[in-house]
């Protein structure tokens, strides 16, 4: 049975967050930074480290830096990391999500900033 070393147990869990913040399975991360999910389980379970070439990978699909993973620095604000996200969404899915952000958006509208007929 492998032992879990404290650093791969802090980059483990910092992975794992990043990946569900990205909204990605184990099994479709696994295959965009091209291991097998039982490495990722591995990973993200501090029972295995990450090479540097995997390390890059992650920080590219995950859209967070090195430090976030290795030291768990900050990343940014959210929306730097939404806009990234968004930029990988196929052309078609973009329009979907940006026709429902603009609808929720246009429900979120103050009633003072509406265009209208003065009071």
């Amino acid at each position: 049975m492998r032992e879990k070393k404290e650093i791969n147990a802090e980059v483990g869990r910092r992975v794992r967050q990043a990946r569900e913040a990205a909204g990605l399975t184990q099994e479709r991360f696994a295959e965009l930074i091209g291991v097998s999910p039982q490495n990722v389980s591995c990973v993200e379970r501090g029972l295995a480290g990450v090479s540097l070439t995997v390390l890059r990978r992650m920080c590219e699909i995950l859209h967070v830096s090195s430090d976030a993973l290795l030291m768990g620095k900050p990343v940014g604000n959210d929306v730097e990391a939404l806009a990234r996200r968004l930029e990988q969404l196929p052309p078609e899915q973009f329009r979907v999500v940006r026709d429902v952000i603009n609808s929720v958006l246009e429900l979120t509208v103050l009633p003072d900033t509406k265009k209208g007929p003065e009071s």
